[in-house]
């Protein structure tokens, strides 16, 4: 531990929320990944920007996350400091049509907000096991709905310091990238524009695209959703599937018998054991159809 630098740190945020030497796989969904050596949690935008503004000027790589949904750190972890903005910065707030949610804000609290305020247009997110932030950096999207449909602006902290609030037009949302991807910008919060809706409704079509997730995706194991993503003109799961690959294991990683678009964690899978799997899928796929599978699992840390 650099004390100097933990000093500084704990002056920005206080020491509870500042941890050293933190087990990675108890903060992502796939439960792998080694140990990171500072992981901390703001609960305000000043406190982000002070520790960004830290790392820059302490030389000092630095990572932003928010519940780990689709994140794979390697089993050496991560040298330098975590920036997890989840649990201490989720407040969502319903003015009129419109719902405003800090950028840890899990997607599932959103869609159950937007159901209680009988606002319609948030169903096909309500599920994704993820928070705003991601969400709004990869223009998420589930069951033909992405963020973009909904998005009216988002705030973002800017790799030098300034406070923005970027429009739908601003943020340019294409397929799972966006201008925050781009420029490294950090999302702060979002505001959705949503539609007055009927209530009853609101709840079957939630209550459908569960029963969709449940019947169709392994949710009994630790993963981080889609493993790769759609290439154009074709489907991974079935790309996989076709190339023979359902049940495919190395160590305790496993290509999902429910869903070959999943690769999960049979229980002790290492995150060595995922990258081999995912890059000998990759391979079989691209031999077998020319196609290649591009992960859109992030991984960061030392493998």
């Amino acid at each position: 531990m650099n004390l100097e630098f933990y000093n500084q740190l704990i002056q920005i945020i206080d020491k509870e929320r500042v941890l050293l030497d933190e087990p990675m796989k108890k903060h992502t969904t796939f439960r792998v990944g080694g140990n990171a050596d500072y992981f901390v949690m703001p609960k305000t935008a000043e406190e982000v920007k002070g520790v960004v503004i830290l790392c820059q000027e302490e030389n000092l790589p630095y990572y932003i996350m928010g519940n780990g949904s689709n994140l794979l750190v390697g089993d050496k972890g991560y040298r330098g400091v975590i920036i997890q903005i989840y649990k201490e910065m989720n407040r969502i707030v319903v003015d009129g049509d419109k719902i405003c949610a800090q950028a840890g804000a899990l997607l599932s609290k959103v869609g159950n907000v937007a159901l209680d305020a009988e606002l319609t247009g948030f169903e096909f997110a309500a599920g994704i096991p993820g928070a705003v932030g991601g969400a709004v950096v990869m223009n998420a999207g589930a069951y033909g709905g992405e963020m973009k449909d909904i998005l009216a602006n988002a705030t973002v902290l800017t790799q030098d310091g300034n406070i923005l609030k970027l429009t739908n037009e601003e943020l340019e949302l294409g397929y799972r990238t966006s201008i925050i991807a781009k420029k490294n910008y950090i999302v702060l919060e979002a505001e959705y524009q949503l539609k007055r809706g009927d209530k009853a409704a609101i709840r079957a079509r939630m209550d459908e695209l569960k029963m969709q997730r449940v019947t169709k995706q392994p949710l009994d194991y630790p993963s981080a959703g889609s493993t790769f993503k759609r290439p154009e003109g074709y489907f991974a799961g079935k790309l996989i599937q076709d190339a023979g690959l359902r049940g495919f294991q190395v160590g305790g990683a496993q290509v999902s018998e429910k869903h070959c678009g999943f690769v999960i964690n049979k229980g002790d899978a290492t995150a060595a054991d995922i990258v081999e799997l995912m890059r000998q899928v990759s391979e079989k796929v691209f031999q077998e159809f020319g196609v290649t599978l591009e992960p859109e699992v992030k991984r960061l840390g030392e493998f």
